[in-house]
C-alpha cells in the first residue's frame, strides 16, 4: 500500500474575470451574455481577452503547473503572500472547487476548516451540526457521540449548543468549526488560517491539538503568515508565489526563502475599513509600523541601528486606562522580550476618546541579526479587558555587516541567541612572576639544544 496521502501533477486553475468598467448596456446584452454562456463554453488562450456582447473578460491563473507529493504523517505548511494560490490549492485538495488542468489524488478522508461558516448550514444547531458534519465525512452516529462531548468543550460552546449557528458570533462560528475538523479523526486534516479570527488563547489551543494531530500519525495541511507557526508545527513547508511552487523542503528552509526573498516580510499592516480593523468596544487597532532612525518604514534595519516600532489606535469610549504593549519573537517562535507602554503622561490615567500613535524603540546593537516578528496586544486596567491581541502583525530582517563595529567584532563564525548587545569589555592584566619563571623555563625546555662536539 502506497505511503502517500496527497500527490499533486501539474495542478492549474483558471479563472475568467470581467475587466473593470465593462458593463452591459443594456438588460438585452445581459440576457445574451447568458444564453451565450449556458450554451456555449469559449476560453481564450492565457492572459488574452475576450469579448461577449459589450463585455471584456479576462483570464487569470490562481494556480499553474503545481506538483508535490506529501506521505502520510506529515504535517506541511503552506506559505506564500496574499494572492499566491494557497487557499485556492486548499478548495481544490478540498474537493470544494475543481481544477482546470492536472490532478489531485488524495488518500484518506479528508477534514477541512477554509473558511468561517464551510460546512454548517446556518438553521441547524451547533448540536446538528456536528453530527451532519461526522456523516458527511463517513463516521457512524455512535462515533460521532463518542467525540461530542471533546468537541464541544474544546469549543466552549456548551451554553449554545443547542442554538442555531447562525446567531453564533464568529469567534464561536470558528472554534466550533475548527473542533469539529480536528475532532472527527479524518486522515488528512486542512487547516487556512481562518484562525486568525479566534483570540490568542484559542489559537495557541488550536496550535497544540494540530500538533497532536500530527503525533498520531494523520497528515496535516497548514495555511498561515505566522512563519513561527509554521517553523514551529511543520516538518516541511511549501512556498507558493503566484500560483507556482518556489520551494518544497524542511520548514526552517522554506521559511528562509520566503522572508529573503522579500516575500513575507512586511513592515506595516493597516486597517481602512473600521468594520474590519481588530479590537473591542473601547479600543480599535489602525495600524502597525516599523519605522527605522530616519522614520522610513522599513523591513531591513541595520543592526547597530535602533528601530521603532508604532501602533496606531482610536479610543472609543472614554474613562477607561489603556497598556498598549509589543511582543517581539524570533523565527522560532521564541519570544525575545515584551514592551509595554509606560509613558509617563498616559500611564494609569483614563484616556479620552480619540486617536493615539503609541510608539517604542529599541537601540541599536541588541537584537540579533535575522527575522523579528511583533505581534501587538491592547488591554485595559483594572478591570483588565482585551481588546485586541494579535501576533505576527508585522516583521523586519536584522542584517549584520562584517564591519567591527557590532557585538560580532572581528568573528565571521556563526552566533546564536536572540539578543546580539554589545556590551563593555575589560581586561586587566596583572604580572606574576612565578608564571613568568615558569613560562621561561618552559621555553628554555622547547628550545632545540645543540650538538655535543667531542674532541
Amino acid at each position: 500500500m502506497s505511503d502517500l496521502a496527497i500527490r499533486v501533477e501539474e495542478l492549474s486553475k483558471r479563472y475568467t474575470i470581467r475587466l473593470p468598467g465593462s458593463q452591459h448596456d443594456t438588460l438585452r446584452d445581459t440576457l445574451a451574455d447568458l444564453g451565450s454562456r449556458l450554451f456555449k463554453r469559449t476560453w481564450q488562450p492565457s492572459g488574452s481577452t475576450s469579448e461577449r456582447g459589450h463585455s471584456k473578460f479576462d483570464q487569470f491563473w490562481a494556480l499553474k503547473d503545481v506538483s508535490f507529493e506529501i506521505k502520510q504523517g506529515e504535517v506541511v505548511g503552506i506559505i506564500g503572500r496574499n494572492g499566491a494560490g494557497k487557499s485556492t490549492l486548499l478548495k481544490i485538495l478540498s474537493r470544494i472547487t475543481m481544477p482546470t488542468e492536472g490532478r489531485a489524488e488524495i488518500h484518506g478522508r479528508v477534514g477541512s476548516l477554509l473558511e468561517v461558516g464551510t460546512g454548517f448550514h446556518p438553521d441547524l444547531t451547533g448540536r446538528e451540526n456536528i453530527y451532519f458534519n461526522g456523516a458527511i465525512l463517513g463516521m457512524k452516529g455512535a462515533e460521532i457521540s463518542r467525540k461530542f462531548d471533546e468537541i464541544v468543550s474544546f469549543a466552549e460552546i456548551d451554553k449554545f449548543v443547542d442554538m442555531p449557528v447562525k446567531r453564533y458570533s464568529s469567534g464561536m462560528y470558528v472554534r466550533l468549526a475548527f473542533a469539529v475538523a480536528a475532532h472527527l479523526e479524518p486522515e488528512i486534516l486542512i487547516v487556512d488560517e481562518v484562525l486568525a479570527v479566534g483570540d490568542g488563547l484559542f489559537q495557541k489551543k488550536c496550535l497544540s491539538k494540530m500538533q497532536d494531530v500530527g503525533q498520531q500519525g494523520r497528515t496535516v495541511l497548514f495555511v498561515s503568515h505566522s512563519m513561527p507557526a509554521i517553523t514551529r508545527l511543520c516538518e516541511h513547508a511549501i512556498l507558493l508565489d503566484s500560483g507556482t511552487v518556489v520551494k518544497k523542503g524542511p520548514s526552517h528552509d522554506v521559511v528562509s526563502t520566503y522572508l529573503t526573498a522579500g516575500l513575507g516580510t512586511t513592515a506595516i499592516r493597516e486597517w481602512t475599513d473600521p468594520a474590519r480593523a481588530p479590537g473591542g468596544e473601547i479600543a480599535r487597532l489602525r495600524a502597525v509600523r516599523v519605522r527605522e532612525q530616519g522614520g522610513r518604514i522599513a523591513d531591513t534595519i541595520d543592526i547597530r541601528e535602533p528601530v521603532s516600532v508604532e501602533m496606531e489606535y482610536d479610543v472609543l469610549k472614554p474613562g477607561y486606562m489603556l497598556m498598549p504593549y509589543f511582543q517581539f519573537y524570533n523565527e522560532e517562535g521564541v519570544v525575545a522580550f515584551s514592551a509595554h507602554d509606560l509613558d509617563p503622561n498616559w500611564r494609569r490615567r483614563p484616556r479620552p476618546v480619540g486617536r493615539y500613535v503609541s510608539r517604542v524603540q529599541v537601540p541599536g546593537n541588541l537584537l540579533s541579526e535575522g527575522t523579528m516578528f511583533v505581534g501587538a496586544c491592547l488591554d485595559t486596567i483594572d478591570p483588565v479587558i482585551v481588546q485586541f491581541y494579535l501576533l505576527d502583525l508585522v516583521a523586519f530582517q536584522v542584517i549584520e555587516k562584517q564591519h567591527g563595529e557590532s557585538a560580532r567584532g572581528d568573528y565571521a563564525g556563526k552566533m546564536g541567541g536572540i539578543v546580539r548587545p554589545l556590551l563593555n569589555w575589560t581586561t586587566q592584566f596583572i604580572p606574576d612572576s612565578h608564571l613568568e619563571t615558569d613560562a621561561s623555563r618552559a621555553q628554555a625546555d622547547a628550545e632545540p639544544q645543540a650538538p655535543s662536539v667531542r674532541s
